[in-house]
């Protein structure tokens, strides 16, 4: 029970909502990759994403039942209701039932969890294999009665697949090594330990000396700061005041919660799970920024655990100071003690359910489009409605070909003026483009062209990184106007016609399509242009 109610209620939380409308960008990669055929990922990987190798491949299976936002996020709620499972597990095995229930919980109904547990992205998986490989570790450590070779190989086989899934997970290797140390364990422990790390380390090598050719991917990461470790506190505690100052003092609490004088302890596998994995990132990110809060998601179950912890202690104080009070005989004492067991757990049950009214309003905004940075349906749709098919239509830059590679019904027939070669051709994310030159001669035989562009791409101070994006924005600014704009959140699409003075002569006096404002209420919404 103590493991099975916080996974249903994770389960419960993470299908609320789930069809919450379009895509963002992140998720819309995952769905157009894994929509191709094995082939064709297998050729993106040599040039790009490999981290995410296996994930795609796994997506790859799913989105074959059926195409579809819903599908895509599915994964990711049986992820997290997996490690809530998994973080109860651990209370209940390191602690007591209770201990693990308020764990699991708590977990679940963290916003952090929730809003990745609804990503078509593989952090939630992620998280649910760190919980796992943790778990198996104490398993394997108390399990002394069983040979060592059949004690550690699940570890090491879990603890594998979830750093093919995403590569940082290895550090918790890292937090895993304190967790032994702080127990001191024997050496055939460390022997065992040892071998499975290794085994593991020796199946992710070849990934990350392939992936360090792709690190460009991470080059927009910036050097964490304080903020960044505020932020990540946060995040894992909880972000309103209400419950963030009596969540750290719970989790303080159950850092100095006593524990065997040999052995693991509960403090001793969810403090350095907690702390090791981001501040090893952070660290190494001041010389080469690779952090990011999500990077780090499974170091969240120490958290719920410690403070879990934290509320057992203040249990078992209150319950001895009433005991101290009242004289009982033998007869009634057990009756007595199981009910006051059975009433803590059930006031802990009420404290997290004080704790999920707080943050409820975070949970319901996160179950709408709008607290994604962008909703490329949205844009979509009014691509849709406004562009004809035979359109010029060009994406600036190039990666937001994602709109028409994650909705491609909408986009259907336009002429994408720049594409040389499709993406899942070409074996990368967004295609392949013409050069500056003959995009210019392109462009130079139009009298109007749409433009789906990212907003900063709008500001003057932006300088395009290579000669075609800077041909784009040259010719699309001194050769044509704009005569319409639909704003959606990140995403902006414009109609630019030709000026008169550099009109080709045998162009159309004036675009074959206008803007129909009365159709483009709402968001996005239309404004238009005086050229």
């Amino acid at each position: 029970m103590a493991v099975l109610v916080p996974a249903v209620t994770m389960l419960t939380l993470g299908l609320w909502g789930l069809d919450r409308g379009g895509m963002w960008r992140d998720e819309a990669v995952t769905f157009q990759v894994a929509r191709r055929s094995m082939a064709q990922i297998w050729h993106l990987l040599g040039s790009v994403d490999a981290v995410h190798g296996l994930y795609y491949l796994l997506m790859h299976l799913v989105l074959a039942v059926r195409p579809g936002e819903v599908l895509l996020r599915l994964p990711s709620v049986f992820g997290a209701a997996v490690a809530a499972g998994l973080v109860a597990a651990l209370g209940t095995r390191l602690c007591r039932p209770r201990v693990g229930l308020w764990a699991g919980l708590l977990y679940a109904i963290t916003p952090m969890v929730g809003h990745y547990a609804q990503e078509g992205r593989s952090y939630a998986l992620v998280a649910a294999g760190g919980a796992g490989a943790t778990l198996l570790l104490v398993r394997a450590v108390q399990g002394s009665s069983t040979p060592t070779g059949v004690r550690w190989w699940p570890y090491g086989v879990v603890l594998a697949a979830t750093c093919l899934l995403h590569e940082f997970a290895v550090l918790v290797l890292l937090a895993h090594a304190c967790t032994l140390a702080l127990a001191r364990v024997p050496w055939r422990v460390w022997r065992g330990w040892l071998c499975a790390a290794g085994a593991a380390v020796a199946v992710l090598l070849p990934l990350v000396l392939f992936s360090r050719g792709q690190a460009a991917q991470v080059a927009w990461l910036a050097v964490p700061d304080g903020s960044s470790v505020e932020g990540l506190v946060r995040q894992f505690a909880g972000p309103d005041q209400v419950v963030l100052g009596p969540y750290l003092v719970l989790m303080a609490l159950g850092v100095r919660a006593r524990g065997p004088q040999r052995g693991v302890s509960l403090a001793g596998v969810a403090l350095p799970l907690l702390v090791v994995p981001p501040m090893v990132l952070m660290g190494v990110s001041q010389f080469r920024p690779l952090y990011d809060d999500r990077y780090v998601l499974y170091a969240l179950a120490g958290a719920p655990l410690l403070a879990a912890a934290g509320a057992e202690r203040v249990a078992g104080a209150v319950g001895r100071l009433r005991a101290g009070g009242t004289r009982r005989d033998s007869r009634v004492r057990a009756p007595y003690a199981l009910s006051r067991r059975v009433g803590a757990a059930l006031l802990g049950v009420l404290a997290v359910c004080g704790v999920l009214v707080v943050q409820f309003p975070l949970l319901r905004a996160d179950r709408s489009a709008a607290n994604r940075p962008d909703d490329l349906a949205a844009m979509s749709a009014v691509v849709g409605r406004e562009v004809r098919p035979g359109d010029p239509v060009l994406f600036l830059p190039s990666l937001e070909r994602r709109s028409a590679l994650a909705y491609p019904a909408d986009f259907r027939g336009i002429r994408d003026v720049a594409l040389k070669v499709p993406a899942a051709a070409d074996g990368t994310l967004y295609g392949r483009e013409v050069g500056a030159g003959e995009l210019r001669r392109r462009l130079g035989r139009l009298a109007y062209v749409w433009v789906v562009s990212e907003p900063y791409v709008l500001r003057s101070s932006w300088t395009p990184w290579n000669s075609t994006e800077r041909a784009k924005l040259a010719v699309v600014n001194k050769g044509f106007v704009t005569r319409a704009e639909y704003v959606s959140r990140g995403v902006t699409l414009r109609l630019y016609v030709r000026r008169a003075e550099s009109r080709p002569a045998s162009a159309p006096t004036r675009p074959a399509v206008t803007p129909r404002s009365s159709r483009s209420s709402g968001n996005p919404h239309f404004r238009p242009r005086t050229p």
